[in-house]
This record gives C-alpha cells, structure tokens and sequence, in this order.
C-alpha cells in the first residue's frame, strides 16, 4: 500500500511545490493511518492542518479506500 500512497502523493506534490512546500511519506500503517510530514513552507503555513485534511487526507480516501487518516507528524 506505500507504493500507492506514494504514487497519489505525487499527484499533490506540484500544487505544494508550486507555494515552496512539500509532502513527505513517514509511514503506512497496517492499521489505515498514513503518516506525513510537511516540509518547506507548509511547514510553518497556518493552513497546514486544512492542506492536510481537506487536500491530502481526502485524495488518499478518495484512491485507496484503506486510507482510514492521514496525520501529520
């Protein structure tokens, strides 16, 4: 499932890029929970908890039905 995740994550990445953020991968657990951290601008960003529920979170429910949340770390 990391591969997947992985994959959709780069359909994100160009919108983050684009504000001099970024996304990473930390893990994937058995349990549903993807871990990410973000990085550069988004860092810092006060949207960062919107960026990730309503953009991040949504997209990896959306493709990989397994995805129960994403939380930042």
């Amino acid at each position: 499932m990391k591969e997947r995740v992985e994959e959709v994550l780069n359909k994100i990445r160009p919108s983050l890029v684009a504000d001099g953020g970024n996304v990473e991968l930390v893990d994937v657990g058995d349990d549903g929970i993807v871990k990410v951290k973000l990085v550069g601008a988004c860092a810092g960003c006060p949207m960062s908890q919107m960026t990730l529920k309503m953009g991040i979170e949504k997209l990896l429910k959306k493709e990989i039905p397994e995805v129960l949340e994403v939380v930042s770390v």
